[in-house]
């Protein structure tokens, strides 16, 4: 296979093969060197082709506690009280940048996940597509 740009499908299915024959290569050949330049050219394809839009960050939040069973609570050393903590859930109070800081220096969470732009319930109400959560602790 010669080494180009991937443009289609067909080109891609070529290139995972190709990187398949060539995972094993021995560092510093030829062959390694040809492994490094497919992976490039099929990380930029799938990036184009297969990226998926990063969630917005109240879902991601509401992911987060719901994967680790987590209560609402959990998040009052990030967020503040859970009155607070419950606003943020309902998109009723939008995340502060020292919050995103803290849940991203707490949490491990990404600042740029958390820091995207994000529909809150105020826009929802407008748009008619508001529908509140039940938030417990």
């Amino acid at each position: 296979m010669k080494i180009k740009r991937i443009q289609n499908e067909s080109d891609y299915q070529e290139a995972l093969k190709e990187v398949e024959r060539l995972f094993d290569a021995a560092p510093d050949t030829p062959e390694s060197e040809r492994l490094e330049a497919l992976v490039q050219l099929i990380e930029a394809y799938e990036e184009e082709h297969y990226s998926l839009p990063l969630p917005d960050p109240i879902d991601a939040l509401h992911y987060y506690l719901e994967s680790r069973g987590l209560s609402p609570a959990a998040l009052i050393p990030y967020l503040g009280p859970l009155p607070q903590v419950q606003a943020i859930l309902n998109r009723e109070q939008p995340l502060t940048a020292e919050m995103i800081r803290k849940l991203h220096e707490g949490l491990g969470l990404p600042e740029s996940l958390l820091s995207q732009p994000y529909e809150t319930a105020t826009l929802a109400r407008r748009q008619g597509t508001f529908k509140p959560l039940v938030v417990t602790s």
